[in-house]
């Protein structure tokens, strides 16, 4: 028998088992169970960050690696600036060279009726618009704030900072409309070629004007057959020009004979598109195309390549030039009469008027009309310029009109249709249409034959002997094989012509032995010099000018000028005249 009674056992425990300890171990079940949790979750996040890593990880591979298909070409260039798209299309020259653009811009407009209901002072609005842009005229918009109009401009075409100053005067009833202004980069150099649009941005002269709904529609750049560097030097030297005889103007060209091309069109005075003078001054008259002018001696090479092609002469016949030339009550004389018969080499040479009258009278008055139609004389240019002018054609074309027209008096033409006739007679006798559009290097022009190639072979020839032995020895350019013909024309006045007021021209083209570039330049009313020994004619005036023209740029167009081979100091002899070869030296 225990001294001690037996304790009865607690339900839930066993002996010796501590309370503490399992309170302990049912906390760490929880824990452990959080953990597991939060664990479960960063393996999902994880593997959800990992997918989306690995799909783009898979796009990059396949683009840089696996992407097989060809780079695509970048786009052509594009009327836009910053995103935004231009209402009309850039103008360029054959190489890309920028000719016309179009920046954004904006307006500054008023609405009078805002500025009256927000009861705004409009006198000193005005003085506040004046201060930050000075070129407005205070009482002009005065008046404009004030106007009974619902809309009403005050300046066109702000610059940012203007705008910025604008918007900070926080003048109600003022907005600003975006829109674009068109901008020239050469100023003057292609004026009278591009032309230029107006304040609403429409074409209104030049090439901005004939083809306004083709630059409005196209996003692509509209490219000319204009060589911005040709027409460089062309401007340069004809500005040289009118400087030094004291002229009232001058025009030029450069024309590819085998396309129509204008590869450059220079007229003076010319005008700053950007800020351009009003419609009624001369600088905005285009010479090269607009003008009608009698064209003097340069008239004779149409006239002896029709007797030629006709067969009516060759260059063996002769005509009485001994005398002046009596037709009823008209006598016509030669500046420098030989008086004697000349051949038709020496009658264009030595440009004898008798001698060309002679001639056109042999052919006959209804051969000579329909030869100058043919040849393009008789209509206006075709090129795309709205300001061309139509020439003045006899009507009735009697037998004096034969004869003066023989030698370029009585038929006034533009000097576009003149150049485009004379590179008609070089080319091997086709006719091509004058173009300022580009054409592509695989695209052939479509002409029509107006005389033999023998014809043209002959003409050639002949213009070759102007310049090393005529009147236009100060054209020649050694290596290039200059042609041409000069032409001295009086220009009509009240009652007559004026004796003392010329247009100087020289016509022509190189290489001769294959001519790719014809060239005319016409300086108007030149006065004479002390280098020029007081004469005012072509062979003085013009001449000089051409050959330095010519000289500048047969480089530039990838002419490589030919070795010149100094002639034997020996007797020579004249060899029939042809396309490559104009003298022989006669060793004896």
């Amino acid at each position: 028998m225990s001294l001690f009674p037996a304790k009865r056992h607690q339900p839930g425990f066993h002996a010796g088992d501590d309370l503490q300890a399992g309170a302990a171990l049912r906390l760490d079940g929880v824990r452990m169970q959080a953990i597991e949790t939060g664990r479960s979750r960063l393996v999902i996040t994880a593997l959800i960050f990992l997918m989306g890593f690995g799909a783009i990880g898979v796009r990059m591979v396949d683009v840089s690696l696996l992407d097989r298909a060809p780079a695509r070409q970048a786009a052509a260039p594009q009327s836009r600036s910053d995103g935004l798209e231009m209402e009309r299309a850039d103008i360029s020259d054959r190489s890309g060279v920028l000719l016309a653009s179009s920046l954004p811009t904006v307006s500054l407009f008023a609405k009078p009726e805002d500025l009256k209901a927000a009861k705004v002072d409009v006198e000193g609005a005005a003085a506040q618009l004046v201060s930050v842009l000075s070129d407005l005229d205070m009482e002009d918009t005065i008046e404009k704030l004030a106007s009974s109009r619902q809309f009403v401009y005050l300046k066109r075409n702000l610059t940012p900072r203007q705008q910025y100053d604008v918007n900070a005067l926080g003048i109600p009833g003022l907005q600003f409309e975006k829109g674009e202004r068109r901008i020239y980069p050469h100023g003057n150099l292609v004026s009278h070629v591009v032309g230029m649009t107006d304040v609403d941005n429409k074409g209104v002269a030049g090439i901005e004007k004939r083809f306004e709904n083709a630059i409005r529609e196209s996003r692509e750049p509209l490219g000319l057959a204009i060589d911005i560097r040709v027409q460089t030097i062309l401007r340069n030297e004809l500005a040289r020009a009118v400087q030094e005889f004291s002229a009232v103007g001058a025009t030029g060209m450069v024309m590819d004979v085998n396309s129509g091309e204008m590869i450059a069109m220079v007229s003076l005075p010319d005008f700053d598109p950007n800020d351009p003078p009003p419609a009624t001054d001369p600088a905005m008259f285009n010479r090269a195309t607009k003008g009608a002018y009698e064209m003097g001696s340069t008239f004779k090479l149409f006239n002896t390549a029709m007797v030629l092609d006709l067969g009516r002469a060759n260059l063996n016949s002769s005509f009485d030039a001994s005398k002046p030339l009596v037709f009823a009550s008209h006598t016509i004389h030669d500046d420098h009469a030989l008086n004697r018969w000349l051949t038709i080499p020496e009658i264009l040479i030595h440009s004898s008027n008798i001698g060309s009258a002679r001639m056109a009278l042999d052919a006959g008055t209804e051969a000579q009309r329909a030869f100058m139609a043919r040849i393009g004389m008789l209509a206006p240019p075709a090129i795309e310029l709205p300001e061309v002018g139509a020439p003045m054609v006899p009507n009735p074309w009697r037998e004096i009109s034969t004869i003066t027209i023989a030698f370029g008096h009585g038929l006034s033409v533009t000097p576009l249709q003149l150049l485009s006739g004379v590179a008609t007679l070089v080319n091997g006798g086709v006719y091509h249409q004058p173009t300022l559009l580009a054409r592509s290097p695989d695209e052939k022009s479509a002409g029509i034959r107006i005389i033999k190639p023998k014809t043209s072979e002959q003409i050639r020839s002949l213009m070759r002997m102007v310049v090393t032995e005529g009147t236009g020895k100060k054209a020649d350019v050694p290596g290039y094989e200059v042609g041409g013909k000069t032409g001295t024309a009086e220009k009509a006045g009240h009652g007559g012509y004026r004796k003392k007021a010329v247009l100087s021209s020289f016509v022509s083209a190189f290489p001769m032995d294959a001519p790719r570039y014809a060239v005319l330049i016409m300086i108007d009313e030149p006065q004479a010099t002390k280098e020029t020994y007081g004469f005012i004619t072509a062979g003085w005036t013009a001449a000089p000018v051409t050959g330095r023209v010519i000289a500048q740029i047969a480089p530039l167009m990838g002419l490589m000028p030919k070795t010149v081979v100094p002639a034997p100091t020996v007797a020579t002899k004249n060899v029939p005249p042809s396309g490559r070869s104009r003298e022989v030296a006669a060793v004896e």
